[in-house]
């Protein structure tokens, strides 16, 4: 798989990721044979940038993603994160970076984190603490890159001047298009793009089903792309693109992954699944060319993204 590197300082990994949540939270039962197998095929298939973070069943998706990776651990770049309670509050403090940081390398059974990302803008803790913290694990060899994950330019600017940011994370695919507004700081710091939930998790497969319909820890029965109104909106949609797709002898999820990878030279996505099948589909994402012409016809199915908010209001990401 072609390769690209994440900004101007961070590390260089195949041009899609794999994102590890779901083999342990938001979408239903799972099994960490399965898991493991899939995370195991995505490195035969090229992937080489992999992604959990200590939310994901606090230690159980880093210890899955941690022995998956084990036999392949030099040839591979892992990222986690920390800021989060086991109440789902916010905890960026120093100290419990610290805390998080040495359970994570005990999870993930590594002496060095590449990635280490700040899950959360945590309020209550100056952004300059954050990253000087990370600074001094950095110094101290227990990590290697510092991200931020659903940050704004104020924040980004802030840590940027104590300890440069290599990488930031938020949700971006042809249904969510808000974080564009940052390219032009991402590019003037020299900062890399991972989205994550880049196939709208899950509804630019094409097998979407409506709310309810999934089981009960699913997070898509309350996600308002999937309720009535904007369901079937959403549907119309991909059903145009999945012609576009099929033109070029493609599927929706490829046609969604490779306008993502269209949109710049230094964007990384991250798609994640427990389906081997599907992994391998996603990956021939990366070698489906998009010309202007395709990009256009996209442009015109989806000019604004999809249909309903990604987040119901009382947990949608403030970005300052």
């Amino acid at each position: 798989m072609q390769q690209r590197t994440l900004g101007t300082c961070g590390p260089t990994v195949s041009a899609l990721g794999y994102g590890a949540m779901g083999i342990s939270i938001a979408y239903g039962p799972s099994d960490e044979r399965e898991g493991i197998s899939t995370i195991r095929r995505a490195r035969d298939l090229g992937v080489t940038f992999f992604d959990t973070a200590e939310l994901y069943g606090w230690g159980e998706n880093e210890r899955i993603v941690g022995k998956a990776l084990a036999p392949v651990r030099d040839d591979v770049t892992i990222a986690t994160k920390f800021g989060f309670t086991h109440d789902y509050g916010l905890d960026s403090r120093p100290e419990h970076i610290r805390e998080v940081v040495d359970n994570s390398l005990r999870f993930l059974g590594i002496d060095v984190i590449d990635v280490l990302y700040q899950h959360r803008p945590d309020w209550k803790v100056p952004v300059e603490d954050v990253a000087g913290t990370v600074k001094e694990l950095i110094d101290a060899g227990k990590v290697k890159y510092f991200g931020l994950s659903e940050a704004g330019e104020t924040t980004i600017r802030r840590a940027h001047a104590v300890q440069p940011v290599a990488m930031v994370q938020t949700e971006y695919s042809l249904f969510e298009r808000d974080v564009e507004q940052f390219f032009p700081l991402f590019t003037e710091l020299g900062i890399g793009f991972v989205p994550y939930s880049p196939l709208g998790r899950g509804f630019l497969t094409g097998a979407a089903q409506p709310a309810g319909a999934y089981s009960d820890t699913d997070m898509r029965n309350t996600d308002p792309r999937w309720q009535p109104g904007n369901f079937e909106k959403n549907v119309a949609a991909v059903e145009q693109l999945n012609v576009l797709a099929a033109a070029k002898e493609a599927s929706v999820s490829q046609l969604a992954l490779a306008w993502l990878l269209a949109q710049r030279d230094d964007i990384v996505p991250i798609p994640g699944t427990r389906s081997v099948a599907r992994l391998e589909e996603n990956v021939g994402a990366a070698d489906l060319i998009l010309d202007a012409h395709d990009l256009k016809q996209i442009d015109e199915i989806l000019p604004h993204g999809g249909f309903g908010a990604r987040y119901v209001p009382e947990h949608m990401p403030a970005w300052d």
